[in-house]
């Protein structure tokens, strides 16, 4: 399997420059962490990854494809995405709203595929509650199950699974298991999952590489302990921070008082 690409990304909206000049490859096999200050552009970088916006310049790669160039359901069963928000306009028990990660697929083994990522996600005892009665968290697990089984071929998920926030409103017990399945899930070799998260412990406990963006432009990447340094992140983020080494020297960030 190919790696997706970018190269060049330029983006403005109003003569302001929203991603500037962004290039960087997601191969399978890695889970990819976008961090950065609010409005640096990390959600409008996941989108044009994802092919859910046109760049102004430059281009994305899907084996050597324009991303604009696949048919929309060719495309759908290489890539899936979770956005921020997913309302839906129709009430709809939870077990359907899954399975309606299957639509690209046909009827391939879509009712076993559905219960696989439905105990996956924890969302098997929410299968006939309606999705709207959910709570964030909730329906955060749910779209993750969607995702999944989007991307579901065999025994596994292949391709590229971009998350946009997707512990935002999650607990602690839900945010950890979350980040444990993804991080299983492309220790297989066969899957890239690109996240965009607040939270730096949790980019630095569970990220291969972390991107920052800050104003458009990636100004940091490499792995967690490149990039969560205290000289770095004072700089970016204006915040006053203490650093020190957690679990399998991992970073760990504190808020100074």
């Amino acid at each position: 399997m190919s790696a997706l690409s970018a190269t060049h990304l330029q983006l403005q909206r109003g003569g302001r420059p929203l991603i500037d000049d962004v290039s960087l490859n997601l191969p399978p096999g890695e889970l990819l962490a976008l961090i950065g200050p609010n409005g640096a552009g990390k959600s409008t970088l996941l989108r044009l990854l994802s092919g859910y916006l046109p760049p102004d310049s430059g281009r994305c790669l899907l084996e050597n494809r324009p991303l604009a160039q696949w048919p929309a359901q060719a495309l759908a069963r290489r890539r899936a995405v979770m956005l921020q928000q997913t309302r839906l306009a129709f009430d709809w028990p939870v077990a359907a709203i899954i399975a309606m990660g299957r639509a690209p697929w046909g009827n391939q083994q879509n009712r076993d595929i559905v219960e696989h990522v439905s105990a996956l996600t924890g969302c098997q005892a929410l299968h006939h509650r309606r999705y709207i009665t959910l709570s964030g968290g909730e329906q955060q697990r749910v779209q993750l199950a969607r995702s999944l089984a989007q991307l579901w071929q065999d025994d596994g998920p292949r391709g590229w699974l971009f998350l946009d926030e997707p512990t935002s409103a999650l607990d602690l017990y839900h945010q950890q298991q979350l980040l444990r399945l993804l991080k299983s899930l492309t220790l297989r070799g066969q899957l890239h999952v690109c996240v965009v998260l607040h939270d730096l412990n949790l980019a630095s406990r569970w990220a291969d590489r972390i991107l920052l963006l800050h104003s458009g432009k990636l100004v940091a990447q490499g792995a967690p302990q490149a990039v969560i340094r205290e000289d770095v992140i004072r700089r970016w983020y204006g915040a006053e921070v203490s650093i020190t080494p957690g679990p399998d020297n991992r970073p760990q960030v504190f808020l100074c008082a």
